[in-house]
């Protein structure tokens, strides 16, 4: 694997991120998403159950239990390495949800702001293939739809791709696999990676933990440096509101029981912990550290809000 240099130093930027140890791991945004998300996406997250918790407002949540989510992808250094989890919805794509379709944002500046051009990136890391997370593997060039970071090897998880070659897709999808999967592994990028239940090491101190149901091959990814860790999510949670009420999924779980399964050992294995964890849709603050909340197995985030250089 190649390492590259940059002008600008990931830890000069005024991009959102905490300290790991000796890692760096930085948010970087693409785009907040519309109001209408949440009812969509957590059906049973309603503004009677948001009312419950003073601590979703006003960060997680407005005063009429209207959830915030955003779409944004996080990029860290671990050592030289430059890492990316996840490439958000990506620009000037067709596709069938308004909010994900034809974007023109400047994601790509923001990474590069960060110290992470594409062509510096080292690895990337699908924690799953969905639509919103897999749009800037590609970016276009003359028409053409071509590998964002030629210099990166992708990884995803070998059961995530097997069923998605097996499953029946409707049109919307097969065209999110032309633009933003097939592109990658024509180019020879792609490598599918066998995740047993104790995870997977696919560079010094980041980890690959499966964490089924929303997807059958859905992965979380674990870095660790020293004495320090944190886990990025993916969408086994897409809100702080889960926390304390685990049962609630999302519209577009393909394993329901199992999503909620994996959510609750995943929690009651932070809880207490000092371990960050970094939400791939949660809005600002997006991390926090997982405390419980009276009996039983609920919970709720205390946050850590990112440092921001300069500010």
């Amino acid at each position: 694997m190649q390492t590259h240099t940059s002008p600008t130093h990931p830890a000069e930027s005024s991009t959102p991120h905490w300290t790991v140890g000796d890692a760096t791991v930085h948010r970087i945004d693409e785009i907040p998403l519309p109001p209408a998300t949440g009812p969509w996406l957590l059906p049973a997250a309603t503004p009677d159950v948001t009312a419950q918790h003073h601590w979703l407002r006003p960060d997680f949540a407005d005063d009429a239990g209207v959830l915030h989510l955003d779409s944004h992808t996080f990029a860290l250094t671990v050592g030289t390495l430059r890492v990316l989890v996840d490439t958000g919805i990506g620009n000037g794509k067709t596709r069938a949800n308004p909010a994900w379709h034809d974007l023109s944002t400047d994601y790509l500046q923001r990474l590069t702001d960060a110290g992470f051009p594409p062509d510096s990136v080292d690895l990337v890391i699908l924690t799953h293939l969905h639509t919103d997370h897999v749009g800037w593997n590609t970016r276009e060039v003359d028409g053409t739809w071509l590998p964002t970071f030629p210099n990166a090897r992708y990884v995803t998880s070998r059961v995530e791709r097997e069923f998605w070659a097996g499953y029946e897709m409707d049109e919307p999808r097969r065209q999110m696999f032309r633009d933003s999967v097939d592109p990658v592994e024509d180019a020879g990028l792609l490598d599918l990676v066998d995740v047993p239940a104790e995870g997977t090491e696919v560079a010094p101190g980041v980890r690959l933990v499966p964490t089924p149901g929303h997807t059958p091959g859905h992965i979380a990814v674990q870095v660790s440096s020293g004495d320090a860790s944190a886990l990025i999510t993916g969408d086994l949670l897409h809100h702080p509101v889960q926390l304390p009420h685990p049962h609630i999924g999302s519209c577009v779980d393909i394993d329901p029981e199992q999503s909620e399964a994996t959510r609750r050992d995943l929690l009651a294995s932070l809880a207490g912990t000092e371990t960050l964890l970094l939400g791939t849709h949660f809005p600002d603050p997006t991390s926090g550290h997982v405390v419980s909340d009276g009996d039983g197995d609920t919970y709720r985030l205390a946050p850590v809000p990112p440092t921001r250089a300069g500010a």
